[in-house]
């Protein structure tokens, strides 16, 4: 009957792309060609939903708030919900950081209709592993509490200054939520302190989740499995487009060298950063960060002078923000006429068979095989021809930013 009613099965299934009926083999036998075509087309649509000539938020100040109550056992996202989440989480921590280096973040736990913070904001991605780890064999039991979630992260977004960017991203399994008041009073406060709320549901859509991602400029999203999970979560990686009402001013900041104390008695002393540390105790070394303001010493960088307030970062994280103002154009797609034998990046041979299109950057013109235009927009970040061939390599040189802030 279901095939008489419906050749596409039932309406819920049409909205799946069902990838493994599109793998198929080619004359060797091999389906490579095919997974290559299916990788290619989901980096062209994150390429295309892209957003272009807009200023961003590059100094984000981000809290993710996680549901831990009984709805995260279930079973639906192997081996549970709440370890498949943890696990992203600790992949997402890792990238965040090494996407943004001059960012922090914060973790927020909803279990039996409270909020609990779990770690500050800071910019230490071992930090945050270590608290989503402590997770693991949490009791999940009770109801969440969005409100009372996103008033704890509201107390300490609002706090800080108005030209970074404030976010709160939000990972419910649940589809109810235990509220003290109305939520619609504490959308309206996100709202007026220009937090940006997002949403990812792992159940179904929530018309209220909703409602507050509109309201607040956040993204919403409902999965479908564990690798549209991390899609959808990694969408939160790259720094949003900044508000409208958002100041812009100079930020101070301090950019100190690393000392070591070489000699034969070095002399310890105590980092300012596990002074009052629970989680980690508290060390004595001979090497460190010293802040050149008030020279308080610290183990890594970045992060923010607990005694004057200076924000201390190195010359490379601020190099490594660069490529979120200035991406790769996404370079143009070619059927391979076997003009050019080889990949200009990693010297491939192209394949009639399994390299059936090419990818031409519009400005050096170099081809690239599909591996490496993935790798070249989502993880170097810089066309290889252009800052290869000296004359463009020059050009580069005298680019400038303006609209960093």
């Amino acid at each position: 009957m279901a095939d008489e009613e419906d050749p596409k099965e039932y309406r819920w299934e049409t909205g799946y792309e069902k990838t493994w009926e599109a793998i198929k083999e080619d004359d060797d036998g091999l389906v490579s060609s095919s997974v290559a075509d299916i990788i290619q087309k989901a980096k062209r649509r994150r390429l295309e939903n892209k957003k272009s000539h807009c200023r961003l938020g590059m100094m984000r100040h981000l809290y993710i708030i996680v549901d831990c109550t009984e709805n995260m056992s279930q079973q639906d996202l192997k081996p549970t919900r709440l370890l498949c989440t943890l696990k992203l989480l600790e992949m997402f921590i890792e990238e965040f950081f090494d996407q943004n280096p001059i960012s922090q973040l914060g973790i927020i736990a909803m279990k039996n209709k409270r909020a609990e913070k779990l770690t500050e904001l800071a910019g230490s991605a071992r930090k945050h592993t270590k608290a989503i780890q402590s997770l693991n064999k949490i009791a999940l039991n009770g109801e969440p509490s969005l409100q009372n979630g996103l008033d704890l992260a509201l107390k300490s977004l609002k706090m800080l200054p108005t030209h970074a960017s404030r976010e709160v991203l939000v990972i419910m399994g649940s589809l109810t939520s235990c509220d003290p008041g109305d939520i619609l009073s504490t959308i309206h406060a996100l709202k007026a302190e220009n937090i940006r709320a997002s949403y990812i549901t792992l159940a179904a859509e929530i018309h209220i989740c909703k409602v507050m991602c509109q309201e607040t400029g956040g993204t919403f999203g409902a999965i479908m499995d564990d690798a549209h999970f991390k899609d959808q979560l990694f969408q939160h990686i790259e720094p949003p487009p900044a508000v409208l009402k958002q100041e812009f001013a100079l930020i101070k900041m301090g950019f100190p060298h690393e000392q070591v104390d070489e000699g034969k008695n070095p002399t310890l002393t105590m980092c300012m950063c596990h002074i009052d540390s629970t989680d980690e105790p508290s060390k004595l070394n001979s090497g460190g960060y010293h802040c050149p303001q008030c020279f308080s010493k610290y183990c890594e960088i970045p992060v923010e002078c607990i005694s004057c307030g200076l924000t201390l970062v190195s010359a490379p994280h601020l190099a490594r923000s660069y490529h979120h103002l200035f991406p790769v154009m996404p370079f143009k797609e070619i059927p391979n006429d076997n003009h050019v034998q080889n990949c200009y990046s990693c010297q491939k041979l192209f394949n009639a068979t399994q390299d059936k299109n090419v990818y031409e950057c519009e400005r050096c013109k170099q081809i690239y095989c599909t591996d490496c235009d993935i790798y070249i927009h989502e993880t170097l970040h810089s066309c290889v021809g252009c800052t290869t061939i000296p004359t463009l390599s020059a050009r580069n040189v005298t680019r400038r930013p303006s609209n960093f802030h």
